[in-house]
């Protein structure tokens, strides 16, 4: 297995030629310069980070693997240590996670690992071709960062729709002084899944997008990049259902509809909804006593779907959103988005009840259950009472004191326009789709130092949960801190934050189709 170090990283970028490190292109214009992903300045500020000293190894290996979703589904896929989801990495703040990637992956196949929410040095962040080159197959790469802000976080890649197979996992950051009083924790990972059961993510793709299955993109690079390469499908179970202009489709979805969403709900037909990796006719339990208080990380690992969550005949007070903590709420449910994570506290009843993801707008779902004493598990169909009940979604959440940024006008204002269609899939930001050949043209420029405001608007019938990299915004008002947050159709929605990250970062939409269509930009610091 061939180690690759960051040497070796900046080697590779500087021979492609693509200007990654320090300008904005190679048209030889005036273009800003940019500070490189692991330059001094980026250097600097991870000395500023604080840390523990201590050093948690390990290793994440991406492999192809059968996994057993329960109910009798198999499906082969890729995943981490061949399960899904991979195996949880719990540190606690301040210390130095040093995790070796080892691409075991079909030939041709190139993988990465993003640490989606940490605040990290800019080198480490997973993106090729931005921050590094992609880790070939056979190859490995070590992935070394200070997690010093705790939370609920999790990691996937960041190559081509790779984040819509098996290749996610928990990252927990714990805090050692711990303000919330609770007997047990519960990880739960929602994620919907179609890989190995009716085709996989490149098939969708090419059809969402109306190519060829394999075909090269300047978005996404060869093809092995996008990990097509000698994938195989499974035939669909059921018949295709025609577009509008009368092509058979097999993968898109049509008339999954949620006023909570603005209207049109996704893109993609998925077969199961999983929780913790499990479909609802065979689900995880988690046994607990009743009376016990216990703290709910819910991550949505998922490609298209959003899930309005609920517990059945309980209360779920919420007390974090993307790792930040908000000012305490009780609800019935909660709307999570893909690449979100809530974090909620509930008292244990006695018995056996339903935790239920309903995929919003597409009237399916994944269940698991809680089970604290006698009693008969419920269908793998139940609707519990409370996800009709009050609900709650970021826009209506409030920073706690410790974290809420300090109010003061910004320095700078990207206006970032979100636009496309489905018809079309040209998924866009401020009209240009993503080019990985050229990953560095037209940056979102910013300044160390600077309060940065963005505001996001919405020309689109569709809703985006938009991801930023390496920071935490915070929603306007006194809104919480979030990395991703949704923007729906037709409307603006404003955050800000302190450029205090150097280095180059991605801001996408957490949809892994637009994404890969071509709703990305690159929010750069200047020199």
């Amino acid at each position: 297995m061939n180690s690759i170090n960051r040497r070796s990283v900046l080697a590779g970028l500087g021979a492609a030629g693509a200007g990654l490190l320090a300008a904005c292109g190679n048209d030889g214009s005036n273009s800003p310069s940019l500070l490189s992903p692991s330059g001094s300045q980026v250097a600097r500020a991870q000395r500023k980070r604080s840390g523990t000293g201590r050093v948690q190894s390990l290793n994440v290996t991406a492999v192809p693997a059968t996994l057993d979703l329960g109910g009798g589904v198999l499906a082969k896929s890729w995943a981490f240590g061949g399960q899904v989801p991979g195996k949880e990495i719990r540190v606690s703040t301040g210390d130095t996670l040093a995790a070796e990637l080892s691409n075991q992956l079909p030939s041709g196949t190139t993988t990465s690992v993003h640490w989606h929410g940490i605040s990290l040095r800019s080198d480490m962040d997973g993106v090729p071709p931005v921050t590094q080159t992609p880790v070939r197959a056979g190859s490995s790469f070590t992935y070394r960062f200070i997690a010093n802000t705790p939370g609920t976080y999790f990691f996937h890649p960041h190559v081509g729709v790779q984040v819509d197979r098996g290749l996610y996992a928990p990252l927990i950051v714990e805090d050692p002084r711990e303000p919330l009083s609770y007997d047990d924790e519960w990880v739960v990972v929602l994620d919907d899944w179609l890989d190995g059961v009716t085709g996989t993510p490149d098939d969708v793709f090419a059809e969402l997008s109306h190519q060829m299955p394999g075909m090269d993109t300047k978005r996404t690079g060869p093809t092995g990049s996008t990990g097509s390469k000698g994938a195989m499908s499974s035939p669909s179970p059921s018949s295709s259902a025609p577009s509008g202009d009368g092509t058979p489709t097999k993968f898109r979805l049509s008339g999954a509809s949620s006023p909570l969403l603005g209207s049109d709900a996704g893109d993609v037909k998925y077969p199961y909804h999983l929780v913790n990796g499990r479909v609802p006719t065979d689900p995880v339990v988690y046994a607990g006593k009743p009376g016990r208080r216990v703290r709910l990380r819910i991550i949505n690992a998922g490609a298209d779907t959003a899930y309005r969550v609920a517990l059945g005949g309980h209360k779920l007070t919420v007390t974090h959103t993307d790792g930040f903590p908000v000012e305490h709420q009780e609800v019935d449910a909660v709307l999570i988005a893909m690449g979100e994570r809530y974090d909620v506290l509930v008292t244990l009843d006695d018995g056996v009840f339903p935790l239920v993801a309903l995929a919003e707008g597409k009237d399916v779902a994944g269940m698991a259950l809680v089970r604290t004493g006698s009693g008969s598990a419920p269908e793998p169909t139940v609707r519990p009472a409370e996800l009709d009940g009050l609900l709650v979604t970021a826009a209506q959440l409030r920073a706690s004191d410790g974290v809420r940024l300090e109010a003061k006008d910004p320095d700078l204002v990207h206006r970032v326009n979100l636009s496309g269609n489905m018809d079309a899939y040209n998924w866009a930001i401020n009209g240009r789709q993503f080019d990985m050949a050229d990953p560095t043209a037209n940056p979102l420029l910013v300044q160390e130092g600077q309060r940065v405001q963005i505001d996001f608007f919405n020309s689109t019938r569709m809703w985006h949960p938009m991801h930023l990299h390496g920071h935490t915004y915070q929603l306007t008002d006194g809104g919480p801190r979030k990395d991703t947050t949704i923007v729906l159709p037709r409307s603006k929605v404003s955050v800000v934050f302190d450029a205090d990250n150097p280095g180059q970062w991605m801001l996408h939409c957490h949809n892994a189709y637009h994404s890969e269509a071509g709703m990305m930009a690159l929010l750069a610091y200047g020199t």
